[in-house]
């Protein structure tokens, strides 16, 4: 499967998330998206910092395409934040980080399980 594929059908196809990207870990490459989506380096960078140190998230939050989400959950590996209904997950495999956001209606946690489900599939095959 193609890493479009992946964003198309593992993540938005489900119906879980709206919009999603497969970024490699270094941030130099996007390997798939969503059309629109995109993050800044700096938006990817926070996310590669908070994952090694969740310190500064917790209280200045994640941001993407400009609009904040308070961080609800972060650890080495996963970071969630939400903003009002719309929420933002990304997962980190051993060489991508896996990025999405859940519109009005969705339920985090399934959003999340979605997310964290591709990201372990993808660590699981050496990514």
């Amino acid at each position: 499967m193609s890493w479009q594929n992946y964003v198309d059908t593992s993540l938005v196809g489900t119906g879980h998330v709206d919009k999603a990207a497969i970024i490699s870990g270094t941030g130099d490459s996007t390997w798939a998206s969503s059309p629109g989506f995109s993050l800044t380096t700096d938006e990817f960078g926070s996310f590669i910092a908070g994952f090694s140190d969740a310190s500064s998230l917790h209280s200045n939050g994640v941001f993407i395409d400009g609009q904040k989400y308070q961080v609800v959950t972060a650890n080495a590996n996963t970071i969630y934040g939400k903003n009002g209904t719309e929420g933002v997950y990304a997962y980190k495999t051993k060489q991508a980080v896996v990025v999405a956001h859940s519109p009005d209606g969705v339920v985090h946690k399934t959003a999340a399980d979605t997310v964290q489900a591709l990201g372990e599939y993808l660590t699981g095959l050496g990514y």
